[in-house]
């Protein structure tokens, strides 16, 4: 018979269960006490700061940035605010939907930006998304309209170029993280960026931004850059490059305006350019500055350089004869130079090789200099090295090295070949001949403006070139380039215009392109008090017009310079009205001038007249008429020509007294053999 359990045996069985859960507990419990202990005793200090971190957080206020204007005060660049439309896609229940109604809302998506758009809102690990950057006013209503969950709207800084494509290479452009990416944006960057303040925002529940207060100093706004650019100047000559390229089908150009003086750089255009508002439509390829950043072989322009070296140490005179014979010079063993187009010029003098733009001559004033001279030369007009503060992508450009020198270096360096240069360089080196002898230091920030304080950048002079004197005698050369010789087409009517042309062909990969040239003229105006400095690059014409630089380059300088002529006020040299002589009534009435103030060069009495202020007229009959021109212009008397070839006839007579400022009137012609003039 069985055995019954008593009413007591349950004990055995629960008793150690329930120890068993009571060890458990007991053990659940000291965890739970030791966990507390740590997290509210050791861990406290971390934990606290990483709850306020997720209620608060410390972010950058970003500063104004600085803007870009002309040297009038005309804006050029500056930021506004403008919106910006996000998605958050965590919360997004149907992306695919969402895309699609974005974009009919915004209006202006192709297929591709669609699709793209619905991949990035599918990413659902992502708490940003960017649907549209700097979305108008019209956009942005209709995507608040579609009231759409985790769509909003913020503002952000844009910065906005007003004049769109007007000096685009020079200013560069501001990219999406607001960071200057080319130009003057990315070279002034901390300029103009300014310093960023700081702000604590705190977040609610839903971490959206609740309110913020500001910690520290507040944002500085960044400086103001004012250019020397003249934004009406900038604008024609953008409009004369455009329709020079278009007109001889050409790749491209560039075109410098510059002060000689100063080296103030007044325009500066490249040809193709972009609209900066819009700097993500073309490739990187239409983003440089021509001007600064290509290099190139300047060919017959560089003859300036050859010239003024011959000059300055006295290897040569303007009157020296050069024989250039039947057009061709035999370098080396088998190296034939041949003149441009087939000439023959026979016997020329010195500044007939600068005028007719002779390649066998200045080969041969390159071989008198010798490869050290020149060198230096070269190396003193500024070529092969950084010119300008102002332009962080600044080609150097390509001098070879001493010790690479050959006669075969020496005269094609002597003409412009073997020799890299870039426009901004070869504008620098005429404006050294234009103002005397020295070479001054390219600029396009005229200041820097730091709130109420404007910080003018000061002329700096690199070093002198020549003596005025080889200044003075290239330049008569020059103007002979105009008057006579292969540049006529850069011709003014009331001015006296010096300069010089260039054609060479395109080098690539060491071999020259035939057919493929760059075409140039650079000059100043007027000659003898030049108020520009002009250089016309343009590469690779295909047009129907002769592939020359006095053809096809010449013709935009004198386009630029006569429309920059007239908006200066700048006087004609030749022939100038008569100036409008008024009664003053009131002598303390204030007098206003427009234009520009020219002092007049008046030579000492003494040297001509005893003591009476007036100025003594030469005998000008015989001479030719530029050199008649020159004198009268020195002495500041105003002539007024009439006829062509040497003075026949002056009026007042020589010997007459004249009252400085004055006018002396010359008939030229061709003189009677036999007849003094």
């Amino acid at each position: 018979m069985a055995e019954h359990p008593g009413p007591r045996s349950w004990r055995q069985t629960v008793g150690p269960r329930l120890l068993v859960v009571g060890v458990l507990l007991a053990v659940w419990a000291l965890a739970v006490f030791v966990r507390l202990v740590d997290l509210q005793i050791y861990q406290h200090d971390s934990l606290e700061a990483l709850a306020k971190s997720l209620r608060t957080r410390l972010e950058d206020e970003p500063a104004q940035r600085g803007d870009l204007v002309d040297r009038h005060g005309r804006p050029l660049a500056y930021t506004v605010d403008e919106e910006t439309v996000g998605a958050d896609p965590r919360k997004l229940t149907d992306p695919r939907r969402t895309a699609v109604r974005l974009c009919d809302a915004l209006g202006d998506c192709t297929a591709a930006e669609r699709a793209d758009l619905e991949r990035r809102l599918s990413q659902k690990w992502k708490k940003f998304e960017y649907v549209r950057h700097w979305a108008t006013e019209e956009q942005a209503r209709r995507v608040t309209a579609l009231k759409i969950a985790g769509v909003y709207l913020q503002k952000e800084p844009h910065r906005y170029y007003p004049a769109k494509q007007l000096a685009a290479s020079v200013l560069g452009f501001v990219g999406l993280d607001n960071k200057g990416r080319a130009g003057l944006e990315e070279m002034y960057e901390e300029k103009l960026r300014g310093q960023p303040g700081h702000i604590l925002v705190q977040k609610d529940g839903s971490k959206t931004r609740a309110a913020f207060s500001r910690i520290g100093a507040p944002p500085v706004p960044g400086d103001t850059l004012e250019l020397t650019i003249d934004a009406v100047l900038q604008n024609v000559v953008e409009r004369e490059l455009r329709a020079g390229v278009e007109e001889n089908r050409a790749l491209g150009g560039c075109v410098i305006v510059m002060v000689p003086a100063t080296g103030e750089i007044l325009a500066m255009a490249s040809e193709p350019t972009f609209d900066p508002n819009n700097f993500r439509l073309v490739s990187e390829e239409r983003w440089r500055n021509r001007a600064v950043q290509d290099i190139y072989e300047p060919g017959s322009t560089f003859k300036i350089v050859t010239g003024s070296a011959a000059l300055e140490d006295k290897v040569m005179r303007p009157a020296d004869l050069v024989e250039t014979g039947d057009g061709t010079i035999t370098i080396g063993a088998d190296r034939i130079i041949r003149e441009f187009q087939g000439h023959r010029y026979g016997t020329l003098s010195f500044a007939d090789v600068i005028v007719r733009s002779s390649n066998v001559g200045a080969v041969k004033i390159g071989l008198r200099l010798g490869a050290e001279r020149l060198r230096r030369y070269v190396e003193r007009f500024g070529f092969g090295t950084r010119l300008s503060p102002d332009f962080q992508r600044e080609n150097a450009g390509m001098v070879s090295e001493p010790s690479r020198w050959t006669d075969g270096t020496l005269a094609s360096v002597s003409m412009g070949y073997e020799v890299g240069v870039t426009p901004m360089q070869m504008a620098a080196a005429a404006s050294a001949v234009a103002n005397g002898g020295e070479l001054v230091k390219p600029r396009v920030v005229r200041a820097v403006i730091k709130g109420n304080q404007r910080l003018p950048v000061p002329r700096t002079v690199i070093r002198r070139v020549t003596s005025p004197g080889t200044a003075a005698e290239m330049t008569s050369i020059m103007e002979g380039v105009v008057e006579r010789g292969t540049g006529t087409k850069a011709g003014i009517q009331g001015f006296t215009v010096a300069g010089k042309t260039g054609t060479a062909e395109k080098n690539q990969n060491g071999h020259y392109l035939k057919g493929d040239l760059n075409v140039s003229f650079v000059g100043f105006v007027p000659s003898r008090q030049p108020a520009l400095t002009i250089l016309v690059v343009i590469d690779t014409p295909r047009g129907p017009v002769t592939k020359s630089g006095g053809a096809i380059a010449a013709p935009i300088f004198q386009r630029i310079a006569d429309a920059a002529l007239r908006y200066l006020a700048v006087a004609p040299t030749i022939n100038p009205a008569p100036p409008v002589l008024l009664a003053r009534r009131d002598a303390e009435a204030t007098v206003r001038t427009t234009g520009l103030a020219v002092p007049v060069t008046i030579v000492p009495a003494s040297t001509l007249a005893g003591a009476t202020g007036q100025i003594v007229l030469p005998e000008l009959r015989g001479l030719s008429g530029r050199e008649a021109l020159r004198i009268l212009t020195r002495l500041g008397i105003t002539p007024r020509v009439a006829g062509e070839g040497i003075v026949i006839e002056q009026d007042p007579l020589p010997g007459s007294p004249v009252e400085p400022g004055g006018a002396c009137r010359l008939v030229l012609g061709r003189p009677v053999p036999g007849v003094r003039p």
